[in-house]
């Protein structure tokens, strides 16, 4: 059996996951990162995007975050993120549609316009398709 270590993955409303895995990668904000067990200790922040744990016994899930941190102890590794969605529950459809609108108000610019905010919905937008494309294309989900 392959070496393992403990992953929580835990939003504001919950925890979505706890279990050994071999492997955890995610978006950080320097690039992606590959975590398996016997990692140096880190804590870095994550940016919007996908999450993927190869599960004890090789089973593969995806998850999309909003952004958010990891920690990585000995024996622990911790994402802790605002919203965490199973990538299997993303609506491709409702993404799509929420880059377009987020785009549109970006072009849109009036008096009350408020960019980062604009900025952040187009970003979480995009993560969010990219999380399905990804699914989908790599895994088949």
């Amino acid at each position: 059996m392959a070496i393992t270590v403990h992953c929580d993955i835990v939003s504001a409303e919950a925890e979505i996951f706890s279990g050994l895995v071999e492997l955890v990668v995610a978006h950080g904000s320097l690039g992606d990162l590959g975590i398996a067990p016997g990692h140096a200790p880190l804590i870095t922040e994550l940016k919007p995007g996908p999450i993927r744990l190869v599960k004890q016994g090789g089973e593969q899930e995806v998850y999309y975050i909003s952004g958010g941190f990891l920690e990585v102890q000995p024996n622990m590794v911790k994402v802790l993120a605002d919203t965490v969605i199973r990538a299997g529950d993303l609506d491709e459809a409702a993404a799509q549609t929420a880059l377009k609108e987020a785009e549109k108000a970006l072009q849109g610019k009036g008096a009350e316009f408020d960019y980062s905010s604009a900025a952040a919905r187009l970003a979480e937008a995009a993560a969010q398709l990219r999380t399905v494309q990804q699914v989908r294309k790599k895994y088949g989900g």
